[in-house]
């Protein structure tokens, strides 16, 4: 049998629960004569056949059909006060509700004016009020079946995230700047929602953004970055990865040499200049776009101009490197340039 309610409340609401249903599902069967209880902080709702109703601030109220006017009309008829007729009432929190949390369940890609193309996550909190509490009942309770304080803050949060990613478009700033910029981006993203929760019955008091990170691809394309702007010569730290690279292959040749150390280091170097033919071809096609085509001097002809500066002979040292990969220099002539330049190097400090 169903049960009727002769005096309906919700005392228990706490303040962060936005809506309590009478009853929890289906619908009451309520007497003329009823006692509502609304609270302090509350307003009570009626609502039967997807319409949101009569609506009663705090106070307490017997039920008339003076009083439900529209939820008699919808009903058709007069009823006795031995007659219940079935509604349900939703108790709305009117209180401010603080720091409520929102963020982004995924990355947001958005352009970037000096890396391209960047994803991005936001957190932040925000505050709210239940302004219209009928307008609240009928446009998200009814409409979207949300009864609960945690699938009304999910509805809230898509379209903060939503808003979010609207704002950092419009934006056009870039990633370095934003961390400067989150008042800014708060004040924009409280602007663009303001008239969509309003629409709900609910006003927006604050939207804070916390922080804006980017996911860990793209800090690591950052760093990287930030690695290639501070090598600053690039042509040369090409040629240094080139020759490190020949001296880890010479080093594994040699360890399989036979006899003593000096026959596996002759070994070794063999076949490091050996390899060093193949591995400059593949060096110097992937090199072809970065560095401009020179014509390579003879092995013993002398340099036009002695390297004077500790820049300049560093960059000799490299090029005796690219030399000796390319079969350009013996391995004789490399030991000693490289053994010359490096005392006159020491010898700078």
């Amino acid at each position: 049998m169903a049960r009727i309610f002769d005096i309906i409340q919700a005392p228990d609401q706490r303040p962060d629960q936005l809506v309590i249903r009478v009853p929890q599902e289906g619908w009451g069967d309520i007497r003329i004569g009823s006692q509502l209880v609304v609270g302090e902080s509350q307003n009570a709702v009626f609502f039967r056949d997807g319409k949101a109703l009569d609506t009663f601030t705090a106070g307490r109220h017997t039920l008339t059909t003076a009083n439900i006017p529209l939820l008699i009309n919808l009903l058709g008829k007069l009823f006795s006060g031995e007659s219940p007729f079935k509604a349900s009432v939703y108790f709305v929190n009117m209180v401010d509700l603080l720091d409520l949390k929102w963020g982004t369940p995924e990355p947001i890609a958005v352009r970037d004016r000096d890396l391209g193309m960047v994803r991005l996550r936001g957190f932040g909190s925000y505050s709210i009020k239940v302004s219209d509490a009928q307008r609240f009942v009928a446009q998200v309770v009814g409409q979207r079946g949300l009864y609960s304080t945690n699938e009304i803050a999910d509805w809230l949060r898509g379209q903060l995230v939503s808003a979010f990613a609207d704002v950092l478009g419009e934006s056009k700033a870039g990633l370095f700047d934003l961390p400067g910029l989150t008042d800014e981006i708060s004040v924009a993203l409280k602007a663009k929602v303001s008239e969509s929760f309003l629409q709900s019955g609910i006003t927006i008091k604050q939207v804070f953004v916390q922080s804006i990170t980017a996911t860990d691809d793209t800090t690591k394309a950052i760093d990287e970055r930030a690695a290639m702007g501070a090598i600053g010569d690039m042509n040369a730290y090409l040629r240094f990865k080139a020759a490190q690279a020949l001296g880890t292959a010479a080093a594994g040749a040699g360890q399989g040499g036979a006899g003593g150390d000096a026959v596996g280091a002759g070994v070794g170097l063999g076949a490091g200049i050996g390899m060093g033919a193949g591995l400059g071809g593949m060096i110097a096609q992937a090199m072809q776009g970065a560095m401009q085509p020179q014509a390579a001097p003879p092995a013993a002809a002398p340099q036009t101009a002695a390297p004077q500066t500790k820049a300049e002979i560093e960059a000799m040292i490299d090029s005796l490197d690219m030399r000796l990969a390319k079969g350009e220099l013996d391995q004789a002539t490399y030991s000693r340039l490289v053994e010359k330049w490096q005392k006159r190097l020491d010898e700078m400090g």
